[in-house]
């Protein structure tokens, strides 16, 4: 992993396109996935296989992507897959946009 600067932001990651979705926050979106594809953290993604970084949005305040993040968790599923496909309509992996 290389040297990376902190991004505050709200993800979703995915077992796969249309697959399992793990939605969170972070201050620093580059760590927190790399983690996630590594095995690194226990828990839901680990259990499902969430590896595939498949939407972010940036913020300035760890509030707003705390708020973000609750308001999409109550989100029905349809509504996720849309917000992903909007941003990502192939259902790419992004993080390898941080890797460039």
């Amino acid at each position: 992993m290389s040297k990376r600067y902190p991004y505050i932001a709200t993800y979703i990651m995915a077992s796969r396109p249309f697959g399992v979705l793990y939605t969170g926050h972070t201050v620093d979106l580059p760590k927190r996935t790399w983690e996630h594809r590594e095995g690194l953290i226990d828990g839901f993604t680990k259990t499902y296989g969430c590896k595939m970084l498949v939407w972010y949005e940036p913020h300035q305040m760890v509030a707003h992507a705390i708020r973000r993040e609750e308001t999409i968790k109550r989100w029905r599923r349809v509504w996720k897959i849309e917000m992903i496909e909007r941003m990502n309509p192939d259902w790419k992996d992004l993080y390898q946009s941080f890797n460039q």
